[in-house]
């Protein structure tokens, strides 16, 4: 079910409403089966596959519990490979196979021409971290083991953040879902002021730029070097927009029933460095790696050339993680050599604070503008289909500056974009409902008026599903 569909204005309300006229002890049956509704309008048989994970781990985590010594971590590392061959044979598998194929007629060797295919089911990158995440942390005696099978299947089908997240840790939502809830205004009102914004800037916003980027990328050959390089910054937002629009209306969903997710996003496009980049965008992943893989390779705590090999690591296992595509790979590679090159100059060219304001602030656009600049093309990576695509794209940038096209843009397009571009500055450090919550009422129902407004007169007439979809 998506968020931004006829389907969800019914669900949400519906879900909400039942959740406070239950009682304490019957919610998680209600949330659980609401949940099951949410992702069954999918692929309803893939369902299972979600239960399968649900299950090994449960059980993991009892187990390791009960444990001590070695076996400890061999029912740890049962689990993570149990989980992680879930995701392999959904996700990676045709992958696998593809590049097999290729070795293979290099090598003039036969490769089996009938493989299974198999479809990747929806976030299913998503809820096996939400997963692994519990047991590790069982294992490192940060969690107690769920005991209640329904409640522990609540903490990995959470409807709100399923599909895209955040990735939620167990300490912060599974402890939530056994506390009782009581109605309260403020919730209701705070979450219905994320949704709404996260409605606006996905469908108004987002769904908007996609309709020039997809014809930028569908044939980029075709547009001159300037309008190439319009459709790599209408990128930047749309990815970010759709996928800030999901998560905010994630939250806005549990916040309206009491529940408190993490944000997964703190102006990233504001970063003056990658590696500030990533302590800004998609929070609740990057935070995973960093915590889960990171410190248990012995983070920065190593020699040198073993952090080095640390942080290239971690990109390149975070670029795998979005895609089954060398693109991807290579995506988390460049962001990887980014992160070392901007930390290498930091440590070389180490330079005194000017002492003018406007000295700092200068220095400070700059830093932003380049970081910006340097995810902007990086983007090219992600968005591009295959290599090919990828070529394509920089060819055109480099060398169609004398191409006259026909690349028209809607002047609502860029009102949007730049009136999101203003709210996105000005509600740096702070999120959309604790804002409205300073303004009159006045001037609260004025922004809620004008925000449906747009979402029902500029949206997008192509209904886009969101971008992380398919991770």
């Amino acid at each position: 079910m998506l968020f931004n569909s006829v389907e969800f204005l019914l669900f949400f309300p519906i879900v909400t409403v039942l959740f406070y006229l239950i009682p304490h002890k019957f919610r998680w049956i209600h949330l659980l089966s609401a949940s099951c509704i949410f992702y069954m309008f999918f692929i309803p048989e893939y369902i299972l596959i979600l239960f399968v994970t649900i299950i090994i781990d449960y059980y993991a985590g009892i187990l390791i519990e009960k444990s001590n010594g070695p076996i400890r971590k061999r029912y740890l590392v049962i689990s993570i490979i149990s989980t992680c061959a879930v995701l392999f044979i959904f996700k990676y598998y045709d992958f696998f196979n593809e590049n097999m194929r290729y070795l293979f007629s290099k090598l003039d060797l036969k490769y089996p021409d009938k493989t299974p295919k198999f479809i990747l089911p929806i976030g299913l990158s998503f809820h096996t971290f939400q997963s692994l995440s519990y047991v590790i942390e069982v294992y490192y005696k940060r969690q107690k083991a769920e005991k209640h099978f329904g409640i522990y299947s609540l903490y990995v089908m959470f409807y709100p953040q399923l599909v895209t997240g955040p990735i939620e840790r167990p300490q912060n939502l599974l402890v939530q879902l056994r506390e009782k809830i009581e109605f309260n205004y403020s919730n209701i009102a705070n979450g219905l002021r994320l949704i709404l914004f996260g409605l606006f800037i996905k469908m108004v916003v987002s769904d908007n730029l996609a309709v020039y980027v997809d014809e930028i990328y569908k044939k980029p050959e075709m547009y001159n070097s300037f309008s190439v390089l319009t459709g790599l910054f209408f990128y930047s937002f749309q990815i970010y927009c759709d996928f800030y629009g999901y998560s905010t209306i994630a939250v806005g969903c549990a916040l309206a029933m009491g529940y408190s997710l993490m944000d997964n996003f703190k102006q990233p496009y504001l970063a003056k460095s990658i590696a500030e980049f990533w302590q800004k965008w998609h929070i609740s992943l990057s935070t995973w790696f960093r915590d889960y893989v990171y410190f248990s390779m012995g983070g920065n705590k190593v020699r040198p050339l073993r952090w080095i090999l640390n942080i290239m690591t971690i990109f390149l296992v975070s670029g795998f993680w979005h895609g089954a595509s060398w693109t991807f790979v290579l995506w988390g590679f460049a962001h990887g050599l980014l992160y070392l090159s901007g930390a290498l100059f930091n440590k070389l060219f180490q330079y005194q604070k000017p002492n003018s304001a406007f000295f700092i602030g200068l220095i400070k656009c700059i830093s932003i503008a380049k970081t910006f600049f340097f995810v902007t093309l990086i983007w090219v990576l992600f968005r591009a289909q295959d290599f090919n695509q990828v070529v394509k794209v920089f060819y055109s940038l480099l060398n169609n500056g004398s191409i006259t096209d026909n690349f028209h843009i809607n002047n609502s397009v860029f009102i949007f974009l730049s009136l999101f571009i203003f709210l996105d500055y000005l509600l740096n450090q702070k999120r959309f409902d604790s804002w409205c919550e300073t303004k009159s009422p006045v001037l609260r129902w004025a922004i809620y008026s004008f925000l449906i407004f747009t979402i029902i007169v500029f949206s997008s007439v192509e209904n886009y599903p969101f971008i992380y979809f398919q991770f």
